[in-house]
Order: C-alpha cells, then structure tokens, then sequence
C-alpha cells in the first residue's frame, strides 16, 4: 500500500500513486511596530495540501471503480484519515479536487491511460470520527456479499 484514504487504498495496481507534493504552512499575524520593523506573531498551523498524482490503465489492470469512489467522497466532503504507506497517519482530509487526463480515447470514450491528481487539504478532527462509522460499516457490508 502506497496511501490509504478513508477505506480506499492506493497501491500499484489498480490504482497507481507515483508522484506527491504537499505544501504545509504557519500562519502570522502582523503586528506594525513605530520606528521598527512588522513583528509576527505565531497564529498557528496554517493549511496543508497533498497532491497524489499517478497514472491508469483501465483498460488492462482497471482503476476506474477507485477514481469513481474518491469523486463520490470528493462530492460529499468527507472528512477521510490519509495514512501513508509506511503507517504514518498524515491527519484528517477532504479531496478539494480531482484532475484527471484521458489520453488515446477507446470507442466507449475511455483513455488508455489517465493521468490524474488528487489534491487533499488538512481539516480539523471535529466530527470526522463519527464520519468513519458509516464508512466502515458499508465496507463491512460490501465483504458480507
């Protein structure tokens, strides 16, 4: 496993993750201080983005039905936890946008390949506990079939 958000894992087949970028920042307030420079002061942690980008092959080893799910939690807001595959846990995130490539189309209007980018932001833990329950009880559901 490469990453895993919420119950979706991210590995090297189907769904491919071969590149990440994340941007984390601190927020400052700026104190205007006569006859000296601005002082900051430390506000706090400010946003942090993680980009997962990575490449498709649907139409040999498949990957739609995982790109399908990360759009429905994207659509939905959920708050996901993302753990990256060494077991560090990253925190808890919302999918803020999915781009995704199709290149060399099939007759059904799918690509060959798909580059796509998966960009997630930090958010706060307030309720996503309780997010995770349904999450994992239709997985559960899904194994009992």
């Amino acid at each position: 496993m490469l990453y895993q958000i919420g119950t979706l894992s991210l590995d090297t087949a189907p769904f491919n993750v071969d590149d990440v970028d994340r941007t984390a920042s601190a927020d400052f307030a700026v104190k205007p201080i006569i006859g000296a420079g601005p002082r900051r002061e430390f506000m706090g942690e400010g946003d942090d983005e993680i980009a997962l980008s990575g490449q498709l092959l649907p139409l040999t080893i498949g990957g739609l039905t995982e790109l399908e799910t990360l759009h429905g939690f994207r659509r939905s807001g959920r708050q996901l936890p993302v753990m990256r595959g060494d077991g560090k846990m990253m925190g808890w995130f919302a999918i803020t946008r999915i781009q995704e490539k199709h290149v060399d189309l099939d007759r059904s209007g799918v690509g060959f390949s798909i580059a796509h980018t998966i960009t997630l932001i930090k958010v706060g833990p307030e309720g996503a506990s309780a997010e995770i329950v349904p999450a994992l009880l239709s997985l559960f559901g899904a194994l009992g079939r």
